[in-house]
């Protein structure tokens, strides 16, 4: 069991409060599920009892609905991009045929101003997530986030069996993450995770209030900013924070505008030293080993502004139709700054997802802390037409 994490991350595990009878479901978190798996088979067993059921692991066909359920693109890559991935397809017997892994870091590090030693490229946005878990919180210290938000960081903690403190959003800051309400839930937590914008709501954490958490929070602890959704609101990044070398991990993804959901790309941007404590458990395997059609979308993708802008203008003229529809219909939800909203049916949110089901329309999960509420993806302009015709005899 202790041989799938390499000594030096046994040792930090060790020292940081964990028991080696958690080395298996870190090593399960971190990618190692096979060799977890046939070490422990015990440990399969208790992932299906206890953990938490991953909603991204149980995708049934819906390819003959409308899709605004996962915030997913509502179309793929740019044109020129997918070109760029095509043309890579024939090198496919090739572990790394034309350094396209540092082509990608070195395009990163001059569009967003960084050092190429901060940023490390991921198979999607997911493995750094719950990464950063694993090596900012321990038995000791925890995790507080906002509520609702992103769950992944929730089913790490509760799968470590980490403390998770968890902050309600609320109307009275036009629903953005209450960071002081944060360090003083937890004032001696490991980890703060903010998600700005934040999925499911599509607020934004204004860059002050990050800035402000980062210089107050407790010594040792971690800010990780989730900005999966960031060039859909076009506004400032907390990667200068990084290339200040504050303790700040951000975490990018390709799944959204970029429109790669599929092919799983993203990016931590981190000082070099946090990086390392955040790869010492597996030898650096999940960052080195990357999809090359991936590599060269992603790459030619970030060069390309006048079309990320372009994306971007499309999807918030779709938002802004839908939300004066909805004004219209006398519908209450919470204006977005990104690809997503939440709606307040004011009844319980499953049952108003099947009506949308039986119109062909597929829209979103609710969050325990809002049963009542929907978050719905902005899809393409016709797409939210049909949203807004199916609402018109769900809600006749």
């Amino acid at each position: 069991m202790t041989t799938m994490i390499p000594k030096e991350g046994r040792e930090d595990l060790l020292e940081r409060g964990y028991s080696r009878r958690q080395f298996g479901r870190i090593a399960a978190l971190l990618g190692m599920p096979v060799a977890a798996a046939a070490a422990l088979p015990h440990l399969v067993g208790q992932a299906r009892a206890v953990a938490p059921a991953i909603p991204e692991m149980h995708r049934p066909d819906k390819s003959g609905m409308v899709r605004i359920a996962s915030n997913e693109c509502w179309t793929g890559p740019f044109p020129s991009a997918a070109e760029a991935g095509a043309a890579v397809i024939k090198e496919g017997n090739r572990y790394e045929p034309s350094h396209l892994r540092d082509n990608l870091i070195d395009t990163a590090a001059k569009v967003e101003g960084l050092p190429a030693t901060h940023i490390l490229p991921w198979p999607g946005s997911s493995d750094p997530l719950s990464r950063v878990v694993v090596t900012f919180c321990s038995p000791t210290r925890g995790l507080v986030t906002a509520d609702p938000t992103f769950e992944a960081a929730w089913r790490t903690g509760a799968w470590l069996n980490v403390k998770v403190t968890k902050v309600p959003l609320s109307a009275r800051n036009n629903y953005a993450t209450d960071v002081r309400a944060m360090l003083k839930a937890d004032p001696n937590a490991g980890l703060y995770y903010i998600c700005s914008p934040n999925n499911p709501t599509g607020t934004l954490t204004p860059i002050e209030d990050i800035a402000w958490l980062v210089d107050n929070k407790p010594a040792g602890a971690v800010v990780v900013v989730d900005e999966a959704y960031l060039h859909f609101a076009g506004t400032k990044s907390a990667a200068y924070l990084v290339a200040q070398n504050k303790d700040v991990v951000v975490l990018r993804t390709f799944s959204k505008l970029f429109g790669m959901a599929g092919l799983r790309l993203g990016f931590s941007f981190a000082r070099p030293d946090l990086h390392a404590r955040m790869m010492r458990y597996d030898g650096q395997s999940q960052s080195g080993t990357l999809s090359i059609v991936a590599l060269a979308i992603g790459a030619s993708s970030l060069a390309q502004a006048e079309n990320i802008v372009a994306r971007r203008k499309e999807m918030i003229a779709a938002r802004e139709e839908t939300f004066d529809y909805l004004r219209k219909r006398k519908i209450a939800f919470i204006p977005s700054n990104a690809n997503m909203f939440m709606v307040n049916w004011n009844q319980p949110a499953r049952h108003v997802k099947e009506q949308y089901a039986a119109q062909g329309i597929d829209i979103g999960r609710s969050w325990p802390i809002w049963p009542n509420m929907s978050r719905i993806t902005v899809g393409s302009a016709d797409e939210m037409k049909k949203f807004c015709a199916a609402t018109d005899k769900v809600f006749a």
